[in-house]
């Protein structure tokens, strides 16, 4: 059973940055699809980001490119979040999630191993 771990969350201001990074136990993520999630108080978790097994293949939300860089390093077990320019409406909790699939996919429910999550508010 891989268990994730996010950190790197906090407290920064309007075009600030912030690095996020998700750290597996318990197994290899290398052969695993790996998302970023968000939430934000009293909505529903949306996707931000996604990352082919090799890092060759990504997605972005339309509303995070340009600004957010995921990217990963199998080596490390890690996957990683670069947010720049970051804006109030990124405030929330990011989650780490991967799924055993060659296929990169966006919606949360094809997801089936998840972070604990780790805050980020963006004050204006």
């Amino acid at each position: 059973q891989v268990n994730l771990i996010e950190s790197g969350g906090g407290f920064v201001q309007a075009g600030g940055s912030l690095k996020l990074s998700c750290v597996a136990s318990g197994g290899t993520i290398s052969t695993t699809v790996m998302g970023w999630f968000r939430q934000a108080p009293g909505k529903e978790r949306k996707f931000v980001a996604a990352i082919s097994w090799t890092g060759g293949t990504t997605y972005y939300a339309d509303s995070v490119k340009g600004r957010f860089t995921i990217s990963r390093d199998n080596a490390k077990n890690r996957v990683y979040l670069r947010m720049n320019s970051l804006k109030p409406e990124d405030t929330g909790v990011y989650y780490c999630a991967g799924r055993k699939t060659t296929r990169v996919v966006t919606t949360p429910q094809e997801y089936g191993t998840w972070g604990q999550g780790t805050q980020v508010t963006v004050s204006s």
